[in-house]
């Protein structure tokens, strides 16, 4: 084999090695594209769910549409917080705009632009294959027409030799040497012709290395460098942008993150602490003075007919009458007048009710007002419709304004009575002094049954109260300094059962449990409230509804009432 062969065939392989090299970098460059866009695809896929738990965890502390939340709503601290959860809900939006973003202008962009890359790629190799085909088909080409020649060259010389010894020979005809002479004349021919193409094809061949290795292949390198190198700046585009989508929505999270420092900076507690003053005073007069009891003056009650054999003993300190700072509470379902609530909070809660009819008064009226210009308008032209027709609704309405009137004075009369307009019992102060003017002051017996007393509106003595009683009232009223004489310990009438739970907050009450069995003292005056004792040391008030009371046969008779 000849040099220029063995240099030929080492630059063809050198040739496809490279190509080799070249294929598998490039093809490891579109792998890092695809794997930047998986990259960046989770990374929008984590802002995704991130705004999502931020949108869900905003929404789960959103106040409830109820009473207690819109009460809440009056505080600064409340409001700042609501605020707060406002523009997280923003922040989880901008983080929501960074997966937008990327999607957009990242993964879409990268997606095309790989589907190009790979299609430029693919046409760039293939073009190079195909001038490797080429310069190798020539290459065999140059091979055959030299071996031709190479082979024609042979032939020629052996005719040639052929023809001389047949020329030398004196036994051979003429004849045979005329025709060694034109054998080798043809051979020597072939000879020239395949000579002709020998070197006409390894003229072709040369050109066409030439162009092979100093343009078609530099030209095909020279793309795939240029190809390499977009990829390459994209890439780096791919990664501005990255920081770009984060950086743009920066100010706007700077803003929520402002909007949550103000909502905190309005918190104002002594305003919050005022609401609460406002939204929980109570109403109550504070208790009178307590009046002086003379232990040293002694004297003795008249024992009325129903009167107990033993006097009473003086009460307590933190355990008299005078000491019941409360109202009574209501069993079940909260009454219209909400008397179950404080002074204070009942008069709210009064004029907010007839805030409320007000309105719908208005409303009503206003209807009203509309439809009789209506019916105006169809007595003027009847063409336009039946002026009857508007009757039945101008009824209907009349009757509407006149039940919500009927509701709007009920409501003012208690709103009246709240706020003093009107005759109110005064605070028990004096607590037996206070019941038993009541007391006398109704023209009524009582024989202190339960359907009596719940026929009462106010729970005090019924028309049935009896003589005895009468006689008690004038006696206790007599002697109403006894309570300061030192006495021996009440004794027990009877018995009563808890059935409802009773926290004796205020002073001069005791705690009740569920079933709890006490012993009853004093039965209940007509002011909702027994006294009943626990132990030796334990006395105090509870209120009458909340137990079930057995006196005893030999004291009042047998009755109970709840």
């Amino acid at each position: 084999m000849d040099v220029g062969k063995v240099e030929t065939l080492v630059k063809e392989q050198q040739l496809k090695d490279q190509f080799e090299n070249l294929e598998k970098h490039t093809q490891w460059g579109i792998d890092f594209v695809e794997r930047y866009t998986k990259f960046v695809k989770e990374r929008s896929e984590i802002e995704l769910n991130y705004a999502k738990q931020i949108r869900n965890l905003s929404k789960k502390y959103q106040p409830k549409k109820s009473t207690r939340e819109e009460e809440e709503g009056k505080y600064t601290w409340c409001r700042a917080f609501l605020a707060s959860l406002n523009e997280l809900n923003d922040y989880a939006g901008q983080h929501e705009l960074i997966a937008e973003n990327m999607t957009s202008q990242i993964i879409a962009e990268l997606t095309r632009y790989i589907q190009d890359l790979k299609s430029e790629r693919k046409t760039h190799f293939h073009d190079g294959r195909k001038a490797q085909q080429h310069i190798e088909n020539s290459w065999k080409q140059l091979e055959l027409s030299k071996r031709n020649f190479e082979r024609a060259c042979k032939e020629a010389d052996r005719a040639q030799q052929y023809f001389e010894k047949m020329d030398a020979d004196i036994n051979v005809t003429k004849a045979d040497v005329e025709k060694a002479r034109q054998q080798a004349q043809l051979r020597h021919q072939m000879a020239a012709d395949n000579k002709s193409e020998y070197s006409s094809n390894l003229q072709k061949f040369n050109q066409e290395q030439t162009e092979h290795y100093h343009t078609l292949i530099p030209n095909i390198f020279q793309k795939l460098q240029e190809m390499e190198e977009r990829r390459i700046e994209r890439v780096g585009e791919s990664m501005k942008t990255f920081a770009e989508v984060d950086r743009q929505i920066l100010p706007i999270v700077g803003k929520c993150l402002d909007g949550m420092t103000k909502a905190a900076e309005s918190i104002e507690a002594k305003t919050d602490s005022a609401q609460v003053v406002e939204s929980y005073k109570s109403g109550f007069e504070p208790p009178g003075d307590v009046e002086f009891e003379d232990y040293g003056q002694a004297m003795k009650r008249t024992v009325s007919e129903n009167s107990l054999t033993k006097p009473e003993k003086p009460d307590k300190p933190g355990k008299g009458k005078s000491k019941l700072f409360f109202f009574k509470k209501n069993k079940g379902a909260n009454p219209e007048d909400f008397s179950h609530l404080p002074p204070e909070q009942r008069r709210k809660k009064l004029q907010a009710k007839i805030d409320d009819i007000n309105k719908d008064i208005q409303k009503e009226m206003d209807q009203r007002d509309a439809l009789t210009k209506m019916k105006d308008v169809y007595v003027k032209n009847p063409q336009m419709g039946d002026p009857s027709s508007v009757d039945p609704r101008l009824a209907e309405i009349a009757q509407h304004i006149d039940k919500l009137q009927t509701e709007l004075q009920k409501f003012e009369g208690w709103l009246a009575e709240v706020e003093g307009r009107m005759p109110v019992r005064s605070e028990p102060t004096q607590r037996q002094s206070s019941v038993y003017d009541k007391q006398s002051n109704t023209p009524a017996a009582n024989n202190n049954c339960a359907q009596d007393r719940e026929s009462s509106p106010d729970g005090s003595y019924t028309e049935e109260q009896s003589s005895e009683v009468q006689s008690k009232v004038q006696t206790d009223t007599e002697f109403d300094d006894f309570d300061n004489e030192e006495e021996e310990m009440l004794p027990t009438i009877g018995t009563c059962k808890a059935l409802y739970p009773f926290e004796g907050n205020n002073e001069g009450t005791l705690t009740l449990a569920e079933g709890e069995v006490l012993f009853v003292i004093e039965e209940d005056k007509g002011d909702g409230w027994t006294r009943v004792r626990r132990n030796e040391e334990e006395e105090g008030y509870i209120p009458t509804s909340y137990v079930e009371v057995f006196l005893d046969t030999d004291t009042k008779g047998l009755c109970m009432w709840r």
